[in-house]
């Protein structure tokens, strides 16, 4: 048996072209053109990379996007002015400073300073909190994006077991809030594991659904997987590669050629949960353009 591939990039391009046509309505209904502010601070390829594409995204779905690049040696006082002055700009509905940020400033500073209400990537404290009391308004991207890649796949997690490997709080906690919640699309039975679970193979050989979010190359290898399981790739790892002309390639956190021959589905990388993260946080600015009225 060779696992069915979820193609994240299709189902991406299927929610941007749903959002596409939820910003004209909603340009046509309240003349208002949903706006997303990125701040990238420093120099990082990947960042960089991350932001343009985003970028791209918001054009092609029609939203207005602006990135306010910031140079490395920017203070934690300077960015948090810069997301201060964007908190009160009607332009932004919604607000990301992309990660990670220099070591001189703490991330969750930063995150917390920005406004619940403009918080496009889900991740506030508050919006956080709101998720586990069953009563969200935006959810963290990537969470959002599995839950989606599921479900249009037609792997539903209601009533199986899902067991997710990570507890970052961008990834493996509010994706287990999400999909154990008394709601559509979700209600299924959560086990999360991470770096002080004992025995993993006997967790991961329990899942109908396994989310690899760990950051660790191919940890995730065919004798973890039971046959038929639907398998999730969050990881982004770089390992070497010679034939390359940049000296590596990406592969997630799943031994893919191998488990590949064990599920029963199964998202490659690159091509899989990426886009989605991407798709979903233009779906997380129009919610939030929608509620400013």
């Amino acid at each position: 048996m060779t696992a069915k591939i979820i193609d994240g990039a299709a189902i991406a391009q299927q929610v941007r072209a749903e959002v596409a046509a939820d910003v004209v309505k909603l340009q046509q209904s309240h003349k208002v053109t949903p706006g997303l502010a990125a701040v990238l601070v420093g120099d990082d390829p990947a960042s960089a990379v991350y932001v343009r594409n985003k970028a791209k995204a918001c054009a092609e779905a029609g939203l207005f996007a602006e990135t306010v690049r910031l140079p490395h040696n920017t203070t934690e006082a300077e960015l948090l002015a810069v997301v201060d002055r964007l908190n009160f700009d009607s332009r932004f509905h919604g607000i990301l400073v992309q990660l990670p940020l220099p070591r001189h400033i703490h991330e969750a500073v930063v995150l917390n300073a920005i406004s619940p209400a403009k918080d496009a990537d889900g991740i506030h404290p508050v919006n956080m909190g709101r998720l586990a009391l069953g009563q969200p308004n935006v959810v963290s991207c990537t969470p959002a994006g599995v839950q989606q890649m599921l479900l249009r796949s037609g792997y539903d997690p209601s009533g199986r077991h899902v067991v997710i490997c990570g507890r970052s709080n961008i990834v493996g906690k509010p994706l287990a809030l999400l999909l154990m919640q008394k709601a559509p699309g979700a209600n299924a039975t959560v086990t999360l594991c991470h770096t002080g679970t004992q025995d993993l193979r006997s967790h991961t050989l329990r899942a109908d659904i396994l989310v690899a979010a760990a950051g660790s190359a191919r940890m995730i290898t065919a004798d973890m997987v039971k046959p038929g399981v639907v398998v999730i790739d969050v990881g982004t790892n770089r390992v070497e590669d010679s034939t390359k002309k940049s000296g590596y390639r990406l592969v997630g956190d799943v031994d893919f050629d191998a488990v590949k021959e064990v599920a029963a589905a199964i998202s490659p990388v690159p091509g899989g949960v990426g886009p989605m993260t991407i798709a979903m946080l233009l779906v997380n600015t129009v919610k939030l353009a929608k509620a400013a009225g």
